[in-house]
């Protein structure tokens, strides 16, 4: 419930790297507010209608245009009337989740910024890989087949670790592009030249390795973190939380921090609650998984932006 949560504490200027001042105007603000998620059990139980016993039937998103159940109507209103009058030239700023999609033909490369002294195996960079493009498709499997959105699913590559020392990447490195830069704070940073928030005219020619090595979006791992954060940039979360929970299916922050990339509510509903509605990941600790307000919220961004595309 609302009340159970703990307030997003706005420190996000201290933990993030500063955005030159030259792309504040252009770029969302690489510093975000911290998400916070308390320790507590996840009820979730209504946050799909229960279509039959088998739970692989609840998510019933088979339409492919605008008709949200009727109970979500006025909460997505609700929902969409805060973003646009909360957010600053909400219709007009183009790197959300969906832009770099749609400039990617669908493929999105990532780069780790190891914020940590633990040794990272060959093999669990492996599953750093697979577990960003698992959470990643996971919102793309709820835009799906709605209103022209069209991936079914996104190829999802790490190119790149940022780390303090290569010596902490143990095992083979040879298909990675690997960081020893800092950014002004210390902290690992893939090199700026290879950026997508850097470069929307996608002008790689800074970046060594051309366009094929520059990533769209960051993964933080940042040790000793409790919460994450999200935007046009990437997500952030802590190291250990990650690793973690590497394998499991739903890697619930990431997710919620993912939906920031796609637009989703700045704030975390910290301020307020849709009517009706009280288990969702964009509501920090209500949920484990993307659910059907989630999926239809998402669907209301794409079908508001879609017309930019002339797909």
């Amino acid at each position: 419930m609302k009340t159970t949560l703990a307030i997003s504490t706005l420190f996000g200027l201290s933990l993030a790297a500063p955005t030159p001042n030259s792309l504040i105007h252009n770029h969302k603000r690489l510093a975000q507010p911290i998400c916070t998620f308390d320790d507590h059990s996840f009820d979730d139980s209504n946050a799909w209608p229960a279509l039959s016993s088998d739970p692989t039937s609840k998510r019933d998103l088979n339409s492919s245009t605008w008709t949200p159940p009727s109970n979500l109507v006025t909460p997505l209103k609700q929902v969409w009337n805060h973003e646009m009058s909360t957010y600053s030239n909400p219709l007009g700023f183009m790197n959300y989740g969906f832009d770099q999609v749609i400039a990617a033909k669908g493929k999105i490369n990532y780069c780790v910024r190891w914020d940590s002294s633990e040794s990272v195996t060959a093999a669990q960079r492996t599953k750093v890989e697979a577990a960003i493009r698992r959470s990643f498709n996971q919102w793309m499997a709820v835009l799906a087949g709605f209103d022209g959105w069209p991936y079914a699913t996104v190829d999802v590559n790490v190119v790149g670790w940022a780390v303090k020392n290569k010596a902490l990447l143990q095992g083979d490195t040879s298909k990675i592009t690997v960081y020893t830069t800092t950014d002004s704070a210390g902290v690992p940073q893939c090199a700026e030249g290879c950026g997508r928030f850097f470069h929307q005219d996608n002008n790689y020619s800074g970046c060594v390795g051309g366009s094929a090595k520059h990533y769209d979006q960051s993964l933080w791992l940042t040790a000793g973190m409790d919460g994450g954060a999200g935007g046009d940039w990437g997500q952030r979360v802590g190291s250990e939380y990650f690793m973690q929970n590497i394998d499991s299916k739903n890697i619930h922050i990431v997710l919620h921090e993912l939906g920031h990339t796609f637009a989703l509510d700045e704030v975390d509903f910290y301020d307020w609650t849709p009517t009706g509605v009280t288990n969702f990941i964009m509501l920090a600790g209500s949920s484990m998984e993307i659910t059907e307000f989630d999926a239809w919220m998402v669907r209301d961004w794409w079908r508001n932006l879609k017309s930019r595309y002339h797909l």
